[in-house]
């Protein structure tokens, strides 16, 4: 097959295979993705071993992109602000895409490639809230490790009434940026996460290639 019909055929496989797990999630099929392509079966595993490289390759884009976005951040002259602006990144890019939650939440953490961009998201995150933490502009408990965890939360909460309310999850997420003020906060009765616990998270993806 010439260069460019590989690499045409890649695009494809990578473009249907990000909106098919938008839509419904990691239980999607090897099959469905490759009728959506346009391609054969065969086609999707002459560019990816298996579907855990295949979803990999896009969880790390969907990373990476809301770490740039945390990393141009950092500059920001507001750091309750810069931190504000990364949570509604965050909430807003997992609010379209059903399964990004299982990348930003860790149960896909034993693929090499996701755990390397999980931990770069997860370092970025900490700088952020490292830098609303100094100011005062939330509670001094509260890690990049939480922030990480709580990206997932105002999608998850909205999930029983999304079709009705899509936006229902920005009420929420206010609702998280209040409580995470520290004006009468309360101690905490669990420590945050630590990297061990991320990595020691149980793994619940699919594994099936039909």
């Amino acid at each position: 097959m010439p260069r460019a019909d590989a690499a045409r055929n890649r695009s494809l496989v990578i473009d249907a295979a990000a909106a098919e797990l938008a839509e419904h999630g990691l239980d999607v099929s090897v099959a469905r993705i490759a009728t959506r392509a346009g391609v054969a079966k065969g086609t999707v595993f002459n560019h990816f071993a298996n579907k855990e490289d295949l979803i990999a390759a896009i969880f790390c884009d969907q990373l990476a992109t809301l770490s740039a976005t945390g990393e141009a951040l950092l500059t920001h002259p507001s750091p309750r602000e810069a931190l504000h602006e990364f949570m509604t990144a965050g909430a807003e890019l997992q609010a379209g895409d059903r399964s990004l939650c299982a990348a930003v939440t860790a149960t896909s953490r034993d693929h090499p490639m996701i755990r390397e961009a999980s931990d770069r998201l997860a370092d970025v995150a900490e700088q952020l809230t490292a830098r609303a933490r100094q100011i005062g502009a939330i509670r001094r408990d509260v890690t990049g490790r939480d922030i990480v965890l709580l990206l997932g939360a105002p999608t998850t909460i909205a999930t029983p009434v999304a079709s009705a309310c899509p936006d229902l999850w920005r009420r929420y997420l206010h609702l998280i940026l209040d409580a995470l003020r520290p004006e009468a906060a309360r101690p905490l009765p669990v420590a945050a996460p630590t990297s061990r616990d991320f990595t020691a998270a149980p793994d619940t993806r699919t594994t099936s290639a039909t």
